[in-house]
């Protein structure tokens, strides 16, 4: 069974795929706000991260994840209205748009630490996240299978793909409501956020709430609440969609021998 760092990788790691929302390059974000509870209350809010990017300890992986799978349990079905639906549509239409997408992304992981990196994804099923030094930490997937690669230790460690969040994010096409649990979708005059849930007998859930420009619909940023309760805070910006990514970023070699 996978412990609570490769459980807690692939989740936000994952929802940089939700880049496709066709946002625009700007300025380096500073992803701050934390998910809501289930009961609508905020938790306490974070020290500010650190300006500059630390070197992360052994065993730190800035993206959650979470077996998918059909051994869920799923959340009660949520009835949204007329209103909320048109919303969810909308926002799965930009996911579904794009077929290639190249970009930066900064995350925060839950004790304040800060990396940043590029990503290339491939419709359908290849994406490739790279880390900036000092973080040794390269992560693959070919189409089938997901490799997280920690150059330092020379380890790999490797999952299906049908058996991660990526199966519906890497997907030619995504429906929100019927594709993933949507426990909430709501917008202000300022952002569109949606919350899905996913559930899993033997790990508990994972909460993803992923922010929205209310006007535009580009991507702002997320946070991933893991079962014990902790953050990681992701923005990516400098998108591009027309940019064809080397499809060599792709290759795992299963050998498990460093490039």
């Amino acid at each position: 069974m996978m412990g609570p760092g490769a459980r807690a990788l692939l989740l936000a790691m994952a929802c940089v795929l939700f880049a496709a929302a066709a946002a625009v390059a700007e300025d380096v974000p500073l992803p701050t706000p934390a998910p809501r509870s289930k009961s609508g209350s905020a938790p306490p809010t974070a020290n500010p991260a650190p300006a500059a990017a630390e070197a992360a300890p052994k065993g730190f992986f800035p993206f959650s994840f979470n077996l998918g799978g059909k051994g869920g349990t799923p959340s009660p079905a949520t009835a949204f209205d007329a209103k909320q639906r048109a919303l969810l549509d909308k926002i799965s239409g930009y996911l579904s748009g794009v077929q290639t997408m190249v970009g930066n992304f900064v995350q925060i992981g839950p004790d304040g630490r800060r990396v940043e990196g590029t990503f290339s994804i491939q419709k359908p099923g290849k994406v490739r996240f790279q880390y900036n030094p000092p973080s040794p930490i390269d992560i693959i997937a070919d189409g089938s299978s997901v490799v997280v690669r920690d150059r330092s230790l020379e380890t790999s460690d490797f999952y299906p793909l049908s058996q991660t969040p990526l199966r519906y994010l890497l997907a030619d096409h995504i429906d929100l409501l019927r594709d993933t649990d949507v426990i909430s979708i709501s917008a202000d005059d300022t952002f569109a956020t949606v919350v899905i849930e996913e559930t899993q007998v033997m790990v508990g859930t994972n909460r993803l709430m992923i922010m929205f420009d209310a006007k535009s619909l580009q991507l702002k940023q997320w946070t991933v609440t893991d079962p014990q309760g902790l953050d990681t805070t992701v923005a990516v910006y400098n998108l591009d969609s027309a940019k064809k990514p080397d499809p060599n970023l792709f290759v795992i070699n299963y050998q498990g021998n460093l490039k």
